[in-house]
């Protein structure tokens, strides 16, 4: 038998170069399933996402999702993708075992909790709100991280900072005066320790969510992030919001036990798969 995937309709295309279409996954010409496909509207018409890849329950377990996934790979490799990105309900153990298989590896999670009742920080601890003073400094720390990250996928430099300009100027418009965000200091002993950006209006979230948690790397080690991360849920719930987000990169695994230990789960996995 033969599986394939037909186009059940015009494909979209975008003036930034996005592409967006919608298959039938197909065995004899006979619909099993259906895929869509398109190019990452972060990430560029070089990568490719597979937004849903579904076989009907009758059909499944006979190989159809993985030569389903690989016809997926050959049509964006068609559209001049060099690599493929999905993002899987942390339920999905099914496809999550089939993108393993597949040579898809994590990028990182998605995790979220329900805040319960925080202590209060310790008692040489204070808490405060970034200053306007300060705010340009941490704005360019966090500007350079965040490039960072994108070179490491191997944009180009240029773009990768000015990527990380535009996002920054989207979530932060007024700088550390803006609305339904809190920019907190964590200080012990008279010193500065760490920050956290909380979202309480996020973009890409229903609850609260945190952007970045950074303690300062010769303070680390000493329960810093833990302070910052209850800091957050006091803001949470403070805003009246029910969940707490986050997202934590593959291979952070001090900041994922922090986070597990704290109670957050994950809601989501992130994986990527070069295409050569």
């Amino acid at each position: 038998m033969t599986t394939h995937l037909r186009p059940t309709g015009a494909e979209r295309r975008e003036a930034d170069g996005g592409r967006t279409r919608a298959f039938a996954v197909c065995v004899n010409g006979r619909p099993v399933g259906d895929v869509e496909l398109a190019t990452d509207a972060r990430l560029g018409p070089a990568t490719g996402r597979v937004r849903t890849l579904r076989i009907h329950r009758p059909e499944r377990h006979r190989g159809r999702g993985t030569v389903a996934a690989l016809a997926a790979e050959e049509v964006l490799r068609g559209w001049g993708c060099r690599e493929i990105v999905l993002s899987l309900d942390a339920r999905a153990a099914v496809g999550l075992r089939l993108a393993t298989a597949l040579g898809y590896t994590e990028t990182g999670r998605t995790m979220d909790k329900e805040p319960g009742e925080a202590p209060e920080p310790p008692p040489a601890a204070v808490v405060r709100p970034l200053t306007a003073a300060e705010y340009p400094e941490w704005r360019t720390a966090e500007a350079d991280t965040y490039a960072r990250r994108w070179l490491d996928r191997g944009m180009a430099p240029d773009e990768a900072r000015s990527r990380a300009r535009a996002d920054h100027d989207e979530l932060l418009p007024e700088g550390a005066a803006t609305p339904d965000v809190a920019l907190r200091v964590l200080e012990h002993g008279g010193v500065a320790v760490g920050t956290i950006w909380i979202a309480l209006r996020p973009l890409i979230a229903t609850g609260a969510y945190v952007y970045s948690l950074v303690v300062v790397p010769e303070h680390r080690g000493r329960g810093h992030g833990r302070t910052l991360m209850l800091v957050a849920e006091r803001e949470c719930r403070a805003a009246g919001l029910r969940t707490l987000g986050l997202h934590v990169f593959a291979g952070n695994e001090v900041a994922l036990r922090l986070y597990e230990s704290l109670g957050y789960r994950p809601t989501a996995y992130h994986l990527r798969k070069p295409l050569h």
